[in-house]
C-alpha cells in the first residue's frame, strides 16, 4: 500500500500480529535508528487494536531489484550499473555487520530500487530464526547456507552466503538460483562443495567474489567491509568490463 506521511509518499505493509510480529516489535525501536543510503528506511509502526500490524517505510518506486533486473535485462543494464547494484547492497550489509544485525533472508526479491536507481537493503528484522523443523522448510533454501539450514545458526556469516547468492542474481539478470537443479538436490549437493556456474557474461573477478561468499566453513568467508573493498577496486580497475 502506498500511503502520506507528512506530506512524503510512504510505503504502508500490513503483517498478521502473530509470533513474527511480536518478534518484531521487539526489535522496531532498533531499527528506526538503522540509517543509512542503501537502507529501506523504517520510519514508523502502528499497532491496531484488533491485532493488524503496520509498518511505515519509505517508498521505493521502482520495487523489487529482482523485477527491476528481469524486466530491463542485459539490453538496458550494463557492467556498471549491476557493480553498482552489488555495491550499494554491500555497503548496506556492511553498515548491518558494524551493528551486529543479522539480515537472515537478502535476496534480489528483498532489495528495493528507489526512483534515482539506487539499491537499498529491506525486511531487514521481519524475519524470525526458525524455531521448529516445520519452520525451517519455510527458510528460503537457495539463498541460506548451509549451516543456517542444518542447525539454525544465522549470523553475519550466514548473511555473506545469501550475498554470494543475490551477487549470481544480479548478474544473471533476475535468475531462479540453481537452475535445472531440484529444490531437495540443492542442499545435498551444495554441502558436498557444489557452486553454481558464473552466469553469462559474469566479469571472473566478480564471479570470484561469488565463490569466496560460497565457503563451506562460515569462517572462512569473507567479511562484508572486506567484500565491499575487493567492489570498489574491482569499479576502480574497471574488471567489470
Amino acid at each position: 500500500m502506498v500511503g502520506d506521511y507528512r506530506g512524503t509518499k510512504v510505503a504502508v505493509k500490513c503483517i498478521k500480529h502473530d509470533a513474527t510480529a511480536q518478534a518484531f516489535l521487539a526489535e522496531a525501536s532498533v531499527m528506526t535508528q538503522m540509517r543509512h543510503t542503501n537502507l529501506v528506511q523504517l520510519l514508523g509502526v502502528i499497532v491496531e487494536e484488533q491485532g493488524s500490524l503496520f509498518i511505515v517505510t519509505e517508498y521505493m518506486a521502482k520495487g523489487s531489484l529482482v523485477d527491476y533486473l528481469r524486466s530491463r535485462g542485459r539490453t538496458v543494464l550494463g557492467g556498471e550499473c549491476l557493480l553498482k547494484f552489488s555495491l550499494n547492497v554491500c555497503e548496506a550489509m556492511e553498515y548491518l555487520e558494524a551493528n551486529n544485525f543479522v539480515h537472515r533472508d537478502l535476496a534480489a526479491r528483498n532489495v528495493l530500487v528507489s526512483d534515482d536507481n539506487i539499491a537499498k537493503v529491506s525486511d531487514f528484522g521481519l524475519t524470525k530464526e526458525a524455531s521448529s523443523t516445520q519452520d525451517t522448510a519455510k527458510l528460503p533454501v537457495k539463498w541460506t547456507s548451509p549451516e543456517a539450514l542444518r542447525e539454525k545458526r544465522f549470523s553475519t556469516k550466514s548473511d555473506v552466503w545469501s550475498y554470494g547468492i543475490l551477487l549470481w542474481e544480479i548478474y544473471s539478470f533476475g535468475r531462479v538460483p540453481y537452475p535445472r537443479i531440484p529444490l531437495k538436490e540443492v542442499v545435498p549437493r551444495v554441502e558436498k562443495g557444489y557452486k553454481m556456474d558464473a552466469p553469462d557474461g559474469c566479469p571472473a573477478a566478480v564471479y570470484d567474489l561469488m565463490k569466496q561468499c560460497w565457503t563451506l566453513d562460515p569462517a572462512g568467508r569473507p567479511s562484508f567491509r572486506l567484500l565491499r573493498e575487493k567492489l570498489q577496486h574491482i569499479r576502480a580497475k574497471e574488471l567489470y568490463l
